[in-house]
């Protein structure tokens, strides 16, 4: 071999030995039909994985706020529960300060505090907690439903489903006519400040 020639390859694939622009040609349209298929059934399992019901969530507790994401399939089951969770969650706490305060007061020392005690103040908090959860989630979902039809959001939606939450609770608990308008009433003026108070400190 004569110095500065580069040694040829042996290779009897006639394929690999096809040098010609048709040839080349062919390769490459082969190629981007590959990927043309690829990303077609990319885009297919993203389309059937977006259809499925699916569900998950994610909290991040941080002060002052309390980040909780919850990825329900839907943005209605996604606020209830939402709501459910966070306000269930405040009216369980506010039971176990109840209970952690009434402890104190009676200055009942750490070998008074019984199971029976224990298992009260945890059913009590549950309780409470779905009670709490429960409003609220109805509450949202109400809401929710009320700006889907309205288009708009401001405190007119927060006013009606606070007043259809507080119906609807009232009537649940077998209360008399009167009193359910007394709630709805009660439901809705709250639900109302809350609103404000909200635009308020925004």
């Amino acid at each position: 071999m004569r110095p500065g020639m580069v040694p040829k390859l042996a290779c009897s694939d006639p394929i690999l030995l096809d040098r010609s622009p048709r040839h080349t040609q062919s390769i490459r349209y082969r190629w981007i039909d590959r990927y043309h298929r690829s990303f077609r059934q990319a885009i297919r399992y993203r389309s059937r994985r977006q259809a499925m019901p699916h569900g998950g969530f994610s909290g991040n507790l941080t002060s002052p706020t309390l980040d909780l994401a919850v990825d329900m399939g839907h943005p209605f089951l996604n606020r209830t529960v939402d709501g459910f969770i966070k306000i269930g969650t405040v009216g369980a706490c506010k039971v176990a300060a109840e209970e952690t305060f009434e402890c104190l007061h009676k200055d009942m020392h750490p070998g008074d505090v019984s199971k029976h005690k224990v298992e009260h103040a945890l059913k009590k908090m549950c309780k409470e907690g779905a009670y709490w959860g429960t409003i609220a989630g109805v509450y949202v979902g109400v809401e929710y439903g009320i700006d889907k039809i309205r288009g708009h959001r401001d405190w007119k939606n927060a006013m009606l489903g606070g007043a259809v939450t507080g119906a609807l609770i009232s009537a649940v608990n077998n209360h008399q006519r009167h009193k359910v308008v007394k709630n709805a009433i009660t439901g809705g003026a709250i639900a109302t400040a809350a609103e404000l108070l909200t635009h308020l400190s925004s």
